[in-house]
């Protein structure tokens, strides 16, 4: 069945359309208990004072975000249980004529309004997603040039967001956006750009990056994490992102507590045109920005779907032939297509994929309709169709200049899914192009993996064919352990992400069992596994007792709880398919234990397998994995013991 949303009428020509179907028969419905129009938050109504000082707070549980106007400026704060999360901080929009929209303003209209309603996603973390927030709406006349625009904000239980409206009919440029993040003092933020490491830093200490042909400047990509010194954390996001260009934050000088918006003009990798402004159609609504917050670390990871819910629903009528699962890439030639789809079959695989070079050198071969003579590619994809296996096909984008030609001539080939690479993700033109694809993919019945430096904005549920994306520094360059274990709270807060999983690999510089766990740990729908490797490999499974774990593990969940963890040191999360759960623990480079209460689980005894370190090796990938089982109740509490940049991987079904 489908779901029931409601739809917010400020933002003409976003892709809303029917709610996506349940992949669930247990889940018996949903309900909207009070929806925008029957609160009154439709259209704002008149306001009680058009004065210069005033305010309207908009509260969920214990979280609560404030718009004010303090002598004709607009300000936002945003608190958790009274704590502050972001102190007074500026709103506003600059215009290319140098209109601020914010700096002196008149209260024109208000209204507010609780929604209440769940949904089912396609595949996700959880098989059913809760919509509950109260929204509060302003709309404004900027003095000086009698424009109307207006500022939504929303609380949730998980965290709070913002966007801006601009109500005048017409078009306008914009060349800016003001919203700062005024941080309290002492707070720590986590700044990655691009395919970077994450760097731990003050908010004033964004390293400056960038070149002649891209942005440059003291610049972090989203999402960016936040540790404050209350014990909240928070993490920085955005969500819908419709002709618009991607968000970054940047430093302020003379503010040590503060970041600012910023606008991308290039793409991430500086190849096309520059866009200084970007003009829309109005009444547009802009993205919204979102800060996930979380009173306890692992609470942030489980607050993530928040970005899901500011995101337009599924515009898919048929979401039938989207399925989620695990890809193996085979080497070029037609014998590895082969050997690739057995394995794919005895490990329990739903793809295989084809990567660069299979139509030629990615960057002199603009043509990706003739696979190389290695590859005997209808026999590859007729092989695998009869054991049930998809094919994934690798484009650069050079080789896009006609995608609804290209991914209807791959759907006539039987392709199931495309992974598209070196995306230059960043401007308006590029977030529209993004999508373009995204909604072509979708007519053909095409998944989709966009690579490189994109960011999550998501879409996954508006389009949930657009499966997974990168925008990562991604496991097959051999992170650090300390690097694997800020991701569940930073990059993976956004959406999914492809981490190319690196079972065995002698460069890994973390154990096999911290490999393990990532499948449990990360949310990848899509999942990459054995990257680097061959099926030979692993033609004596008794050499690598992890395999049944991967066999085993699936990618979309019924329900997820993260049960402990702290950014770039340690991190525990349990997933529910069906009645079994899979638990994975990762650490940093020091060794710990860590006691996890079992209390999660049914009622009844249930086995567990558990792979986990043996005595570490001279180096982490060394380290052998042990497997044992015992039985365990919900009353019982694991004591996971890992090795230096170790893990532990737990299977635990019914008895």
């Amino acid at each position: 069945m489908r779901t029931s949303e409601n739809r917010d009428e400020s933002a003409p020509g976003r892709a809303d359309g029917p709610g996506p179907l349940s992949r669930r028969g247990m889940l018996k419905g949903t309900a909207v208990t009070v929806g925008m129009a029957a609160a009154g938050i439709g259209a704002a109504q008149p306001a009680h004072a058009a004065a210069g000082s005033c305010s309207a707070t908009a509260r969920m549980g214990g979280t609560s975000i404030t718009l004010s106007v303090v002598d004709g400026a607009l300000r936002w704060q945003a608190k958790r249980d009274g704590r502050t999360v972001v102190a007074p901080s500026a709103l506003g929009i600059r215009l290319s004529d140098g209109t601020v929209l914010g700096s002196d303003v008149t209260v024109t209209g208000s209204g507010r309004g609780n929604v209440h309603r769940t949904w089912n996603p396609v595949y996700g973390r959880n098989a059913r997603v809760v919509d509950h927030y109260q929204e509060q709406r302003w709309n404004l006349t900027d003095r000086l040039s009698g424009i109307r625009f207006g500022v939504r904000v929303r609380a949730y239980r998980t965290g709070v967001a913002l966007r801006y409206v601009l109500l005048d009919k017409g078009t306008a440029t914009i060349a800016d956006e003001l919203t700062t993040f005024v941080f309290p003092d002492d707070t720590t933020v986590y700044s990655a750009r691009d395919e970077n490491a994450y760097e731990r830093v003050a908010p004033d200490a964004i390293p400056v990056t960038g070149t002649s042909s891209t942005d440059n400047g003291p610049l972090t990509d989203l999402p960016l994490t936040a540790t404050l010194a209350s014990g909240l954390i928070a993490c920085v996001c955005e969500s819908a992102r419709v002709n618009f260009p991607r968000l970054m934050l940047s430093s302020v000088p003379g503010q040590p507590n503060a970041l600012s918006a910023f606008l991308m003009e290039h793409t991430a990798r500086g190849t096309g045109p520059v866009e200084p402004a970007t003009t829309v159609s109005t009444p547009f609504a802009t993205p919204w920005r979102a800060v996930v917050v979380g009173s306890t670390h692992a609470e942030l990871v489980d607050n993530a779907e928040l970005v899901l819910n500011l995101a337009p629903e599924s515009v898919l009528d048929d979401t039938s032939w989207i399925k989620p699962g695990k890809v193996f890439r085979c080497e070029l030639s037609t014998a590895a297509g082969l050997s690739g789809v057995d394995f794919a079959v005895a490990r329990g695989l739903q793809y295989i994929e084809y990567d660069a070079g299979w139509y030629g050198p990615e960057f002199s071969t603009v043509d990706a309709t003739k696979p190389i003579a290695a590859i005997d590619l209808p026999s590859v994809i007729s092989y695998a169709t009869s054991q049930g296996v998809g094919v994934f096909l690798y484009v650069n984008r050079l080789a896009l200049t006609d995608a609804d030609a290209l991914f209807g001539l791959y759907k006539s080939w039987g392709v199931e899914g495309i992974k598209l690479g070196f995306i230059n993700d960043g401007t308006k033109s590029m977030t529209d192009q993004i999508i373009e694809w995204a909604a072509t993919a979708a007519q053909y019945e095409l998944l989709i993996d966009m690579h490189d430096d994109v960011r999550p904005f998501g879409f996954e549920r508006t389009y949930p064919n657009y499966i997974s994306l990168e925008g990562v520094r991604g496991n097959e360059q051999f992170p650090t352990a300390t690097h694997n274990v800020t991701l569940p709270f930073a990059r993976n807060i956004g959406g999914p992400m492809d981490y190319t999983i690196c079972y065995g690999q002698s460069r890994d510089k973390t154990t096999n069992a911290h490999q393990m766990a990532m499948a449990a740990v990360y949310y990848q729908p899509l999942n990459f596994l054995f990257w680097y490797d061959k099926p030979s490999k692993y033609n004596n499974p008794a050499n690598w007792p992890g395999l049944p774990w991967f066999d085993a593990v699936p990618t979309t969940w019924d329900e997820s709880r993260t049960l402990a963890g702290s950014i770039g040191e340690y991190v525990a999360v349990a997933r529910r398919d069906g009645s079994t759960w899979y638990l994975g623990t990762m650490t940093n480079e020091t060794s710990r234990t860590v006691s996890l209460p079992l209390s999660f689980l049914g009622s009844g005894t249930y086995t567990a397998t558990i792979y986990s370190d043996g005595t570490p090796g001279t180096n982490p990938y060394q380290t052998p994995v042990v497997v044992s089982t015992r039985t365990v109740t919900s009353a019982t509490t694991l004591e996971v013991a890992m090795a230096p940049a170790g893990g532990q991987a737990v299977v635990l079904r019914p008895s």
